[in-house]
């Protein structure tokens, strides 16, 4: 390269290392008010685990009922370690997530039935109301005498305590769809399948989104509930075996795995909702 094409390139080259800083600048930047961000969303919950870990070594609450949360992590651990938390985990996910796909599966359909079809809804009407009304948990003697102690009886209890969101969420939806998209779609000629996948649907997703949370949070409530009452494995049992046993540490830590579960499950559920309503804008 001669001098002159070397002095000609010098000043690209200071251009492209001062590009390259200022790409690095902003990334750092951007890295910095994500961590910082959630740094602030999380700072009552951080206070509120330093506090569990501060109070009971520090006497102000008893070592006994409130044992520090590294001893409730310590004993996690040793569930982990001897294999028992993976089968309580895989017994109690298998009840949770298969009753609670048989009840999307089963009355989300129904839900779109009813609130689009008047006849098919003034005939269920009735009978949604009775059974809407009924508590689940006071339906568990009641599921356990006629379906037995196993697992049917607990994956019952979560399609029924996770029907009613579902259904009744999804049967607004369709009926708060703007009557206007309705009309429109008809005068531009669109059949009633047309109709259902181009316009009831994608208005009614979001309403039924927030049925398919709510569900998902009452699946696991109602599982732990029944799991408690009649169960070898789950995290009911585990809890309840804990209280009884006094293995404080392993109680807390089952409370602790409930809470991650509904955490986990509901961001599954706000990704998949993200996914299916793109259309909707970004709040």
């Amino acid at each position: 390269m001669s001098n002159l094409e070397l002095l000609e390139s010098q000043p690209q080259v200071r251009t492209f290392r001062l590009e390259k800083a200022e790409t690095r600048h902003k990334r750092w930047v951007a890295s910095w008010r994500w961590v910082s961000g959630a740094l602030g969303r999380s700072a009552l919950l951080l206070a509120l685990l330093v506090l569990w870990e501060g109070a009971p070594r520090l006497g102000l609450v008893d070592v006994a009922f409130l044992p520090p949360l590294s001893d409730v992590l310590a004993a996690g651990w040793e569930l982990a370690v001897s294999g028992q938390l993976y089968d309580h985990l895989e017994a109690s996910l298998l009840r949770a997530f298969g009753g609670f796909a048989v009840a999307v599966i089963t009355f989300v359909p129904l839900g779109l039935a009813v609130g689009w079809y008047r006849g098919f809804a003034h005939a269920l009407q009735q009978i949604i109301e009775v059974l809407r009304n009924t508590a689940p948990l006071a339906l568990l003697p009641v599921f356990i005498l006629l379906l037995g102690i196993g697992e049917v009886s607990k994956v019952a209890m979560v399609v029924y305590s996770c029907a009613w969101p579902l259904l009744l969420n999804t049967i607004a939806a369709v009926k708060q769809v703007d009557p206007l998209l309705i009309k429109s779609a008809r005068t531009m000629g669109a059949t009633p399948p047309q109709l259902f996948a181009k316009v009831i649907l994608p208005a009614a997703l979001p309403t039924i989104f927030v049925g398919v949370r709510l569900a998902s949070a009452a699946a696991m409530l109602v599982l732990i509930a029944s799991e408690m009452v009649g169960a070898k494995a789950g995290l009911g049992y585990l809890i309840i075996y804990g209280q009884y046993n006094f293995l404080i540490p392993q109680m807390y830590f089952g409370v602790l795995s409930i809470t991650a579960i509904g955490l986990l499950a509901n961001y599954a559920v706000e990704a998949i909702e993200r996914r299916f309503t793109r259309w909707r804008p970004a709040s």
